[in-house]
């Protein structure tokens, strides 16, 4: 929506993606501990003891976290730049063609260009991907996400039925990439642990990451079913939608809409080697 927004509103994503990462890091903390609390019940009377200080450990890292983030949120340049993004969000933009062309007009090839970025990265994806090919592949859904989010009022069931599925497929990778963060954590911290971590935690740690490295190849099994479900008939009936709409827009005028877009989602993908194996 860059062209679309006042250029202050865009140069302010610099602050939230600073933002962002300090709140991912109390997330993945508490993620990791729920986990451990999960998983206790599970471990042996004589392993159970082991996992406390490891706990206790990262319990001691949220709290730190937790407290970066506070002192972050609290800043006075913070708050300066809540305000500014308010006052910004609360005028009309300034932009050339936000004035002249509604959603119907210019939505079509916003939300398709987002589709054929995701289709294509996960195009990509094989038996040997790499988490950060992955992960391109959730932060490729997510954008597709936020695009057709504000027009689902627009564009009715097939936007609901398609931002359903972009939840699912987020929701999984998200699943593996959760499993991925907390074993490079153990493996972090065994690397270098802290003064006083017992022998039998370093040793019930290599077993938690080994779990957690299973945990995430287990997680790419479904991905590429729940991704022919976004793909597949939800992309094509709102990409008919979006041509539908687009037609009857009174400022409607052509857009480089690619047969593509609606061929190929409801062909089968062909990758060189099982995203799943």
């Amino acid at each position: 929506f860059a062209p679309y927004l006042p250029e202050a509103l865009v140069r302010a994503r610099g602050t939230l993606k600073t933002l962002l990462r300090i709140l991912g890091t109390p997330r993945d903390l508490d993620i990791q501990l729920g986990e451990l609390t999960r998983i206790s019940p599970q471990l042996s009377e004589g392993e159970r003891p082991a996992l406390q200080p490891l706990m206790d450990h990262l319990e001691s890292e949220r709290a730190r976290a937790r407290a970066r983030m506070l002192q972050a949120l609290d800043s006075e340049s913070t708050r300066g730049w809540i305000d500014t993004v308010r006052a910004l969000v609360e005028e009309p933009s300034g932009a050339p063609s936000a004035s002249s062309l509604g959603a119907a007009a210019v939505m079509p090839e916003l939300i398709s260009d987002r589709f054929r970025k995701l289709r294509k990265a996960f195009r990509r994806l094989n038996a040997l991907s790499s988490m950060e090919e992955y992960h391109a592949v959730r932060a490729r859904a997510k954008k597709l996400r936020y695009t057709i989010e504000p027009a689902a009022v627009i564009y009715g069931k097939p936007a609901g039925e398609m931002l359903r599925a972009l939840r699912r497929l987020q929701d999984r990778l998200g699943t593996q990439q959760d499993a991925y963060v907390a074993k490079n954590r153990l493996l972090a911290i065994a690397a270098d642990p802290p003064t006083g971590l017992p022998s039998q935690t370093l040793f019930l740690m290599g077993r938690l990451a080994e779990r957690h490295s299973l945990a995430a190849a287990e997680a790419r099994k479904p991905v590429e079913k729940t991704w022919r479900k976004v793909r597949g008939r939800r992309w094509k009936a709102l990409r008919l939608q979006l041509e539908e709409l687009h037609a009857s827009s009174p400022v409607a005028q052509p857009v480089p809409l690619r047969v593509a877009d609606v061929s190929l989602a409801a062909r089968p993908e062909r990758p060189s080697q099982p995203v799943n194996a």
